[in-house]
C-alpha cells in the first residue's frame, strides 16, 4: 500500500464511555503489549470503520480484527476481554479480511447481552498495533462517544530507522495467553528461562511472563530470574503478534518440561549463615580451632590458606574516547569472552563433563541478555566508560535478586558477578588468573566462580574454601568434577584465619581445623599418602588379569564417553570398554550426527584401545536429556517414556545412521553392540533383525555381537527369553535399581534409599544369571554397583563375570577380585538374597570382606 503523509484521524468506533488504558481489566493491553490506545465500554452492539483502510486480519472467532491505513498505521479493534474463549458465538462479521472500507462502515456486529454475560469484561480496547512506528497526540481522557462521530485521538508518524521500518512491515497481530504452574525444583531458573527464550526464537510474536505484578520480556533471562517466580508458582504467558498462541504453546511446553539431571539447578538451602559453634551433633562442642561448614567436594586435604577474592575492580566512570569507541570496546569484550565460554562449553562436553557444560552454557545466555546490553549501552551514551556502563548493568540486576527471598537466585546473582569479572578483565582491569601459587594451596574466597575455577593450577591446589555458598552452586559442581575438596558456608569466621596459615580440611566431615598440631597434620598426611600408597599398588598390577584366589577370572572393563576417557582407561588397565555411553555424540549441536560422524568417533576410540574390544550402547537419550533437534514432547516422568530403543519409534532414522557407523568401524568384531531399555524378546528380535539389514547393505558376513542391557525389571525376568537371541546381557544396575525400589534416582533425598544392593534388586541380577546360563551367554555389570567395594563379592558370587567402573577405579577392583574366594561368595551371595534390606547386605559385605 503506498504511504500518504499527514496525521491519521481516527473517530470512535464504539458507543459507550472512555475507559484509559490502564483501568482496562487485561494486563495484555493495560500493559502496552498491543500498544498504545484507548478503551470505550460499548453500549450498543456495532463496531463501525474509524479511519479508511483495509482490513488486513480478521480474528477466525470475529471478535477482533486489524485495520491498516493508507499511511502505514495499524490499527487493532478488539470487542471485549477473553472474547476469543466464546469461539465466534455472538460476533457476526461483516467484512471479509481484506476488504477495503471507509470510515463508519460496520465491521463487526455483536450480542451485547451475551458477550457481557458470559465473557470477562465488555470494554474493548482500540490499539495502535505498530506505535514504535506512530505516537497518539490528541486523545479523550473521559466522556461519552458515539460510534463513528465522536473523534477519538490523532495520530503522527513518528521518526527514525525503527519507525520506518515497523510502516515497512506488515503485522497481523493475535493475542494468546496461558497460565502454568511451574513444578520443578527452583522454579524459572536459569536452564528453564534459557530454553524458554529460545523456545520463542523464530515465532513472529512478542512474548512476556508475569507474575504478582511483575513481568519481563521472554528475551531478558535476567528480567526472567528476577520475577522471583519459584517452585509452584502460577505465572501467566502473554504473547502478541501473528504466531502469538504457536509462541505461547512452545514456551510453556519448555517450562512445563521436568528437568531431570539438573541437580545444579535444584534450589541449596534456604539461607547459608555463618555456623555457630557447636558440632554436628547436638551437645558436643568443636575444637576450639575448628570451623564447620557444608561439604561441597569430598575429600582430605593439608595446606596452608591463600586468599583470592579479587579486589573490587573499579573502572573510571568518565569515558576516555567517544560513545562509539566505548561501545565499539564492550562489544570487542563481549565478542572474545563469548568465544572463550564456547570453547569451555565444547571441550566439557568432550570430557563428559555435562554439568560444567551446562553451567557456561547459561553463561553465554546471560552475556548476550537484552536488559544487561541495553542498560550497558545507554550508559556508554551518557558518556560513560564501557567497564562502568558493564558493571552498573551488571549489579543493578544483582540487586534485583537480592531483593527476592531465594537461596537459589542469590547462587545465580553470582553467575552475574563471574561474567561481570570476566568481561572486566577483557576490557584490561585486572588479571588475577596470572596469580603465582604455592605449593598445596588452600584457596579462600566470600564465593568463587567458574570462570575463577576453570583458570587454577589444578596442581598446586589442594582444598577449596567458602565463606557464602551452598552444596548446589556451580562452583561445588565444578569441584566435585574436577576433584578437589571443598567446603562451603563456613562464614565470616573464615576471614579471622590469617593468610598462610597450615590448615588440615576434611571436606567430607563438613570440618576444618585451622590450627592444627604437628600430630593433626602428620594423621591427615598419613592418611592421604596409605590412600595414595594403595592406589599406586593397585596401578602397578592394573594391567594384569583379574581372577580370584580359587581360579574363577573375571573382566574388570572400563565406562567411558570420550576419546580421553578411553585412554585413562588403557592406562589403568582396563581389559576391555564395557560400556561406550554414544550421548554425548548427539548432545550440544544443532543436528543429528550423521553416519561419517559415527564412524570416526567410533573409529578414533577403537582406535586408540590397542586391540581390546568396545561394548558400545546406542543411543539412551529421551525428553530427560538436553537435545534440542529432537523436539519430543513433554513427559510427566521421562524415565518411564521415549528413552533407550522406544526412540526408534519416533526417530528411527537415528538409530539406523547410528548403527550404519558402527557396523563400518573397523577392525571387524572390534565392536559389540548394546541395546538399551530393552523390555521383552520382541522388541529384541525386531531390532536384531534390522541389524541383520544393515549389515548385508553394508556388505558385512560375519556375526556381530549383540547385547541386551537388564534396566527394567521385566528384562530380568525374562532373561532366559532374552538370551535365546543375545549374545550377552549387561546389567544398567542404576536404573534397576530405580525402576525395581519406584525411587527416582536424581531425587537427592533419596539417594540414601536407592541403594543397588537391596535384596529385591540383588534377586533380579540372580534371575538375570541364571536365565542367561541356560543359553550359555555371559552376564556383566555396567553401573555404579559395579565400582563398589562392597557389592564386588556379591557380584562375583551371583555368577556375573565382567564388572564395568569407571577408568580410574579399574586398577582398585581388579585388586578387590582377587583377594576374593569364589566359593565363599557364592555362598554368601546366596544368603544375602534372603536379608531384609540394602543396609543388612552391606553389614554383611563389611563384615566378611573389609575394605582397605
Amino acid at each position: 500500500m503506498s504511504q500518504s503523509q499527514g496525521p491519521v484521524v481516527l473517530l470512535a468506533p464504539l458507543t459507550g464511555p472512555v475507559v484509559p488504558l490502564a483501568d482496562v481489566p487485561d494486563p495484555v493491553f493495560s500493559g502496552g503489549m498491543f500498544g498504545d490506545g484507548i478503551g470505550i465500554d460499548p453500549l450498543v452492539g456495532r463496531l463501525v470503520a474509524p479511519c479508511d483502510g483495509v482490513v488486513m486480519h480478521l480474528a477466525r472467532t470475529g471478535h477482533a480484527l486489524t485495520l491498516t491505513t493508507a499511511q502505514g498505521a495499524e490499527i487493532l479493534l478488539h470487542i471485549g476481554i477473553d472474547t476469543v474463549e466464546l469461539a465466534g458465538k455472538g460476533f457476526t462479521p461483516k467484512v471479509p479480511q481484506g476488504a477495503t472500507v471507509r470510515t463508519g462502515d460496520v465491521l463487526i456486529e455483536f450480542d451485547l447481552d451475551y458477550v457481557a454475560s458470559t465473557a470477562p469484561s465488555l470494554v474493548s480496547v482500540i490499539a495502535i498495533a505498530n506505535s514504535d512506528a506512530f505516537e497518539i497526540v490528541e486523545r479523550p481522557v473521559a466522556g461519552m462517544l458515539k460510534a463513528g462521530e465522536s473523534p477519538l485521538f490523532t495520530l503522527r508518524a513518528r521518526g527514525g530507522a525503527a519507525a520506518e521500518a515497523s510502516r515497512q512491515a506488515t503485522h497481523v497481530t493475535e493475542e494468546s495467553r496461558q497460565q502454568i504452574t511451574l513444578a520443578h525444583a527452583g522454579g524459572l531458573h536459569a536452564r528453564p528461562a534459557a530454553r524458554a527464550r529460545e523456545a520463542a526464537r523464530g515465532f513472529d510474536a512478542r512474548v512476556e511472563i508475569r507474575y504478582e505484578g511483575r513481568k519481563s520480556a521472554i528475551e531478558s533471562v535476567v528480567g526472567l530470574l528476577g520475577l522471583g517466580a519459584g517452585e509452584g508458582a502460577t505465572v501467566e504467558i502473554l504473547g502478541v503478534g501473528p504466531q502469538a498462541a504457536a509462541a505461547v504453546e512452545a514456551v510453556a511446553h519448555e517450562l512445563l518440561r521436568e528437568a531431570h539431571g539438573e541437580v545444579e539447578e535444584k534450589p541449596a538451602r534456604q539461607s547459608s549463615p555463618a555456623p555457630q559453634q557447636v558440632a554436628r551433633v547436638p551437645g558436643a562442642p568443636l575444637a576450639p580451632n575448628t570451623l564447620a561448614g557444608v561439604c561441597a567436594a569430598p575429600g582430605i586435604a593439608v595446606g596452608t590458606i591463600v586468599r583470592w577474592d579479587d579486589a573490587d575492580l573499579d573502572p573510571p566512570e568518565a569515558a576516555s574516547g567517544t560513545s562509539a569507541s566505548e561501545s565499539r570496546l564492550l562489544d570487542k569484550a563481549l565478542a572474545s569472552i563469548d568465544a572463550e565460554l564456547n570453547k569451555t562449553v565444547r571441550e566439557a562436553s568432550q570430557r563428559g563433563a555435562v554439568g560444567e557444560a551446562g553451567i557456561f552454557a547459561v553463561h553465554r545466555v546471560l552475556l548476550e541478555d537484552p536488559t544487561l546490553l541495553d542498560a550497558a549501552r545507554d550508559l556508554i551514551s551518557l558518556g560513560k566508560s564501557a567497564g562502568f556502563a558493564w558493571r552498573s548493568a551488571i549489579r543493578a540486576q544483582i540487586a534485583v535478586l537480592a531483593n527476592i527471598d531465594d537461596a537459589l537466585l542469590a547462587e545465580r546473582a553470582a553467575d552475574l558477578r563471574d561474567i561481570e569479572k570476566r568481561v572486566l578483565r577483557e576490557l584490561g582491569y585486572s588479571n588475577n588468573t596470572a596469580r603465582e601459587l604455592p605449593d598445596e594451596a588452600v584457596l579462600v574466597a566470600e564465593e568463587f566462580t567458574p570462570s575463577d575455577l576453570s583458570s587454577l593450577d589444578r596442581t598446586r591446589v589442594t582444598a577449596l574454601l567458602m565463606a557464602r555458598g551452598g552444596a548446589t552452586s556451580h562452583a561445588a559442581i565444578i569441584a566435585r568434577q574436577i576433584g578437589i575438596p571443598a567446603l562451603v558456608a563456613v562464614g565470616d569466621a573464615l576471614f579471622a584465619v590469617p593468610e598462610g596459615t597450615q590448615v588440615v580440611v576434611d571436606a567430607g566431615a563438613g570440618r576444618l581445623e585451622h590450627a592444627p598440631t604437628a600430630l593433626d597434620v602428620e594423621r591427615a598426611r598419613t592418611e592421604r599418602q596409605r590412600l595414595a600408597g594403595v592406589r599406586e599398588a593397585n596401578r602397578r598390577t592394573s594391567q594384569q588379569a583379574a581372577a580370584t584366589n580359587d581360579g574363577r577370572a573375571i573382566e574388570v572393563a572400563a565406562n567411558i564417553a570420550t576419546l580421553d576417557d578411553a585412554k585413562t582407561a588403557v592406562e589403568n588397565g582396563a581389559d576391555a570398554i564395557g560400556l561406550l555411553r554414544t550421548e554425548l555424540l548427539f548432545i550440544h549441536r544443532q543436528a543429528a550426527p550423521n553416519v561419517d560422524d559415527h564412524r570416526e568417533s567410533y573409529q578414533t576410540i577403537v582406535d586408540a584401545l590397542g586391540g581390546r574390544t568396545a561394548i558400545i550402547r546406542t543411543l539412551d537419550v529421551g525428553a530427560d536429556k538436553e537435545v534440542d533437534y529432537l523436539t519430543l514432547p513433554p513427559e510427566t516422568n521421562p524415565a518411564l517414556g521415549l528413552r533407550g530403543i522406544r526412540l526408534a519409534q519416533v526417530r528411527p532414522d537415528l538409530l539406523d545412521d547410528q548403527l550404519r557407523g558402527l557396523l563400518a568401524v573397523r577392525p571387524v568384531g572390534a565392536v559389540r553392540i548394546l541395546l538399551p531399555m530393552v523390555t521383552d524378546a520382541g522388541e529384541l528380535i525386531r531390532l536384531r533383525k534390522r541389524i541383520d539389514e544393515l549389515a548385508r547393505e553394508a556388505g558385512r558376513t560375519d556375526a556381530i555381537e549383540v547385547g541386551v542391557m537388564i534396566e527394567v525389571p521385566s528384562a530380568a525376568l525374562l532373561a532366559d527369553q532374552l538370551s535365546q537371541h543375545a549374545d550377552f546381557l549387561s546389567i544398567g544396575t542404576n536404573d534397576l535399581t530405580q525402576y525395581t525400589l519406584a525411587m527416582d534416582r536424581c531425587q537427592p533425598d533419596l539417594a540414601a534409599q536407592s541403594d543397588g544392593l537391596h535384596p529385591a534388586v540383588l534377586r533380579l541380577i540372580d534371575a538375570t544369571v541364571k536365565g542367561a546360563e541356560k543359553h550359555g551367554k555371559w552376564v556383566g555389570v555396567c553401573g555404579a554397583l559395579a565400582g563398589d567395594p562392597l557389592a564386588v563379592p556379591l557380584l562375583v558370587g551371583l555368577g556375573v563375570t565382567e564388572l564395568s567402573v569407571d577408568p580410574v577405579s579399574v586398577p582398585g577392583i581388579k585388586a578387590r577380585v582377587r583377594k576374593l574366594d569364589y566359593q565363599l561368595c557364592r555362598q554368601r551371595a546366596q544368603d544375602a538374597l534372603a536379608l531384609d534390606s540394602a543396609q543388612a547386605v552391606r553389614a554383611v559385605s563389611r563384615e566378611i570382606w573389609p575394605q582397605d
